[in-house]
C-alpha cells in the first residue's frame, strides 16, 4: 500500500468549493490566454501553483504529464482536472466553460459573419488568413519535431508517417498510422526509467473511473455504427468531432488534419472557409479545439449557426471529459510503465508526421498560390518564431497584408 502524500502545498486542492468562483477564475484565463497550449500551461502554473497555491510544483508537473499522455487538448484537460479536484464534477464543467466559451463564441460569430457577408469580404483578406495558417502550422511542426523527434529513428518514423498519410488521405489512415507507430515504439524504443514522483493529489474512485472509460470506448466505436444506421446529419457530426477529439495526440494543431479529413471531402465545409477559420482561431485566446465551434457554425447543410457550433464544440471536448475523470486513478502506475512510455515515443513521432503532411496539404497547397503568398508566409513565420509577436497580431497583419497585395496584384 502506498503511503499518503506529504505534499503540504497540494492539500488545499482537496477542498471543494462552489462552481461559480472556479468559473470566474477560468473565465479570466479564457479571455487573456493567448499563445497556444504551451503558453496556456504557463498561465495555469502562474495562477494555480505560484499565486493560489492550489497544488505544488511537482504535482502540477505530474498532472501536465498525464494530460500530455492522453489524446486531446492538454491545456484544457489540465484545467478540467484542476476544476474536478477543486469543485467535483460541477467544478470541472465550470473550468471548461470559463476557459473555452470566450473563444468559441467569438469564432461562431466569425463563422456567421463569413456566411452572411462572405461574398462582400475582400478575397485578399481571406487569402491572408489562409497564408498565416501556413506559418502557424510550420511553427508547430518545427517545435514539436525538436522535442518529440530528437534522434534519427524518430525522424524516420515521422517522415514515414507523413508519406503514409499523404498516400492515404483519410481519418482512417491517420488512426492506422498512430496504432502502427505505437507498435513500432514498443519494439524499438527503450525509455530511461524516470525518477520517483509525488502522488497526484487528484483522486477519483476506480470503479467509477472504469465506467467513464467504458463510456468513452462505447461512444468511440458505437457512434459510427449508429450514425450509419440512422442517417441523421446531426449524429454524423457528433461522431466526426467526437472521433477527432478522441484520437488527437500532440496538441491542438494536430486536430487540423483530422477535422479537414472529416468536413472538407464530405462537403460540410468548403476548403477556403476551413483555412480561413483556422487562421482566425490563432487570433483568439483559449484552446485551439474551439475551431470546432467555427466549423459547426459554418456547416453548409444540417445543423449550423449557434446550434451547429455548440454541438460540434461539445462533441470534440467530450472525450477529454471522459478521459480525465477516467484516467486519473490509474495514472500513478501507468506513468511509470516503460512499455507505455515506449509506445508513446512512437506515437509522438507519428503525430509530428501527421502534422507535417497537413502542412503540405491542405495548408500549403491551398494557401501558397503565388510568390507574394510565400513571402508573406515567411514573414509571418519569422514574426512568430523569432520576433515572438502575439499570434493575434500576426493574424491581423496577414489579413490586412493579403488585402493590400490583392489590390496591388489582382
Amino acid at each position: 500500500m502506498s503511503e499518503p502524500t506529504t505534499d503540504t502545498d497540494a492539500a488545499p486542492l482537496q477542498r471543494h468549493e462552489g462552481a461559480w468562483p472556479i468559473f470566474l477564475i477560468f473565465l479570466r484565463l479564457g479571455l487573456t490566454s493567448f499563445g497556444g497550449p504551451i503558453a496556456h500551461l504557463g498561465y495555469f502554473r502562474e495562477e494555480f501553483v505560484a499565486r493560489r497555491k492550489w497544488l505544488a510544483e511537482r504535482s502540477y508537473a505530474d498532472l501536465v504529464a498525464l494530460c500530455q499522455f492522453l489524446p486531446g487538448p492538454a491545456s484544457s484537460q489540465v484545467g478540467m482536472a484542476l476544476g474536478l479536484a477543486r469543485g467535483g464534477y460541477p467544478g470541472l464543467l465550470a473550468a471548461w466553460a470559463g476557459f473555452t466559451l470566450p473563444s468559441a463564441i467569438a469564432l461562431i460569430l466569425c463563422a456567421l459573419g463569413l456566411s452572411t457577408w462572405g461574398e462582400a469580404m475582400p478575397a485578399g483578406l481571406l487569402q491572408g488568413l489562409k497564408v498565416v495558417a501556413v506559418a502557424v502550422v510550420a511553427q508547430a511542426v518545427w517545435g514539436m519535431a525538436r522535442s518529440l523527434c530528437p534522434d534519427s529513428l524518430r525522424v524516420t518514423l515521422m517522415a514515414a508517417a507523413a508519406c503514409f498519410v499523404l498516400a492515404v488521405p483519410s481519418a482512417l489512415g491517420q488512426v492506422a498510422v498512430i496504432l502502427l507507430a505505437a507498435l513500432i515504439g514498443l519494439v524499438l524504443f527503450r525509455p530511461e526509467p524516470g525518477a520517483a514522483t509525488d502522488a497526484l493529489p487528484v483522486r477519483t474512485g476506480r470503479r467509477r473511473a472504469l465506467l467513464w472509460l467504458a463510456l468513452f470506448a462505447v461512444l468511440l466505436f458505437g457512434l459510427p455504427l449508429l450514425a450509419e444506421a440512422l442517417g441523421w446529419r446531426s449524429l454524423a457530426l457528433v461522431d466526426a468531432f467526437y472521433r477527432a477529439g478522441a484520437l488527437v495526440f500532440g496538441g491542438g494543431h494536430v486536430v487540423l488534419p483530422l477535422l479537414q479529413a472529416e468536413v472538407v471531402p464530405t462537403g460540410w465545409v468548403g476548403e477556403e472557409a476551413f483555412l480561413a477559420g483556422y487562421g482566425l482561431t490563432q487570433a483568439v485566446p483559449g484552446p485551439l479545439f474551439t475551431f470546432a465551434a467555427f466549423l459547426g457554425a459554418a456547416m453548409r447543410d444540417g445543423p449550423s449557426g449557434w446550434l451547429g457550433g455548440l454541438l460540434c464544440l461539445v462533441a470534440i471536448f467530450l472525450p477529454s471529459f471522459l478521459l480525465v475523470v477516467g484516467a486519473l486513478p490509474f495514472w500513478e502506475r501507468l506513468r511509470r510503465n516503460a512499455r507505455t512510455q515506449a509506445a508513446l515515443m512512437g506515437v509522438n513521432a507519428a503525430v509530428v508526421g501527421i502534422l507535417l503532411a497537413a502542412l503540405y496539404h491542405p495548408v500549403w497547397t491551398s494557401g501558397i498560390r503565388a510568390p507574394q503568398d510565400f513571402a508573406l508566409a515567411l514573414l509571418a513565420l519569422v514574426a512568430l518564431m523569432f520576433w515572438k509577436l502575439p499570434p493575434w497580431l500576426v493574424v491581423a497583419a496577414c489579413g490586412l497584408s493579403g488585402w493590400m497585395l490583392d489590390a496591388l496584384w489582382p
